[in-house]
């Protein structure tokens, strides 16, 4: 039997996953190409290179026959994806775990080693330029500023080099640091924490150690402060413009006196698309036409690639009235009934987020399964033997699907809570099979699965 091969796979920059081949390394390219677009959901053209231990740098790769165990792999895309609009088809339309109709094969153990700020959400920002891709870095870059104040701070960084002077701001250069300062910080989000107050200035005088602060314990306090009041401004600036975000928050939009003005509608921490502009040439009105067609579209079959382009499409009109109108929910699954489907839910949430709702549960879930698994053996009486025979299962099938659905069975007994009313597992025939009830799953031919229930 041939042993488990493990690679490294590099998808880019903070991004990158561990693959395990439990059949050993693929007879040529094009077979490895295809697991990685499965297990990794890349969905681009793409190439791949190799770490060549001779030259000690990656070479283009021909053939597998010089891969083995532990080997790097770096993925090369060449193109654009084939479908630009909707979800990443590496998401599954439920949480699916390992079925073969979904784009996990249970065979194949992936672990996600890049933090989920570092993911960004392609595919929503390319059918809608307005959209921001990516959350929060974990370390922000200091963008290029105007020649004039890049050739300032050169000559700066240069001086406090040679005999650790600090550059004398003068008003003009520090407020067009602070501009564009700014103008990054709004790329990401329009209300900067504290936290992100800070990572942005200690980013600043680290690169430019010549802008630190004399007597300052971070090198950086009054930075900071003059941010704060700049981005201030900076929104100000923005609203005047029409900016959906903080307009928003306007008093006079708002039309209420006895709404206090520090009552803003915010983003929650993972919200990266809050409020999205409208795109270009699409108005409220344009966008209601869209969805009218959206309802009519619903009525047709094999439809699902209209859908997900129209859903795409009107995201900035479902934003703008779940936070204006705050309609119920009732009245709202009536106006969108194609969101609560379980793809449209994946889809829906990594444009809010940028995150893929479905990859990052099952890649946390699988990181956590030990800790969760001593935890487990911990417990005792009824509970306790219940969850040991749970677990007795992955000794007989140990693979990454049946340890996901009794790591969560177990997890539901340990909560004292029905893992009936969670887990629902069914046999099916060849035949496409539907369970009708108030969770949605996906239809398909299958033989053996297990579904949480949505």
């Amino acid at each position: 039997m041939t042993a488990p091969t493990k690679l490294l796979i590099i998808l880019g920059e903070n991004n990158a996953l561990k693959l395990t081949l439990p059949l050993g390394i693929p007879k040529n390219v094009n077979e490895l190409k295809a697991e990685i677009e499965n297990q990794c959901g890349v969905s681009e053209q793409f190439r791949l290179q190799y770490m060549d231990t001779d030259f000690n740098q990656f070479l283009n790769m021909t053939s597998t026959f010089d891969l083995k165990d532990m080997d790097k792999i770096k993925v090369i895309k060449t193109g654009v994806p084939e479908t630009s609009t909707g979800s990443n088809e590496s998401s599954v339309s439920s949480f699916n775990l390992g079925s073969p109709c979904s784009g996990h094969n249970p065979d194949y153990d992936t672990d996600i080693l890049s933090s989920p700020e570092s993911r960004s959400s392609s595919s929503s920002s390319s059918a809608n330029s307005t959209l921001r891709s990516e959350a929060w870095p974990l370390d922000f870059r200091i963008p290029e500023f105007s020649f004039d104040v890049e050739l300032q701070l050169t000559k700066g960084n240069q001086e406090f080099q040679a005999n650790g002077t600090l550059l004398t701001l003068k008003p003009k250069l520090k407020s067009d640091i602070l501009e564009s300062l700014s103008s990054e910080i709004m790329k990401y989000k329009a209300y900067p924490s504290d936290s992100n107050l800070s990572d942005v200035c200690q980013a600043l005088v680290v690169k430019h150690p010549c802008l630190k602060e004399k007597g300052s314990e971070t090198g950086f306090s009054a930075w900071k402060i003059s941010l704060k009041y700049k981005m201030s401004n900076y929104r100000g600036k923005l609203k005047n413009l029409g900016c959906s975000e903080l307009v928003i928050n306007s008093l006079k939009r708002r039309g209420n006196s006895n709404v206090h003005p520090n009552q803003v509608k915010k983003p929650r921490r993972a919200e990266v698309n809050f409020c999205p502009d409208y795109p270009a040439g699409e108005t409220r009105e344009s966008q209601e036409e869209e969805r009218l067609v959206l309802l009519s579209e619903l009525k047709k079959k094999n439809n699902n690639e209209t859908i997900k382009a129209k859903m795409a499409q009107t995201f900035p009109h479902r934003r703008q009235e779940i936070l204006q109108d705050m309609p119920f929910v009732a009245d709202f699954k009536s106006r969108w009934p194609a969101l609560f489907s379980p793809r449209e839910i994946n889809a829906e949430f990594q444009r809010i987020t940028t995150i893929p709702l479905t990859s990052t549960f099952m890649a946390q879930l699988d990181n956590n399964t030990t800790k969760l698994t001593k935890v487990f053996r911990n417990k005792g009486g009824t509970s306790g033997r219940k969850i040991t025979e749970i677990m007795a299962a992955i000794d007989e099938n140990d693979t990454v699907a049946m340890r996901r659905v009794c790591t969560l069975k177990g997890l539901a007994v340990y909560l004292n809570e029905d893992p009936n009313s969670l887990i629902k597992e069914y046999q099916a025939s060849n035949q496409i099979e539907t369970i009708s009830s108030n969770k949605n799953l996906t239809d398909g031919n299958f033989s053996s699965h297990t579904f949480i229930r949505l």
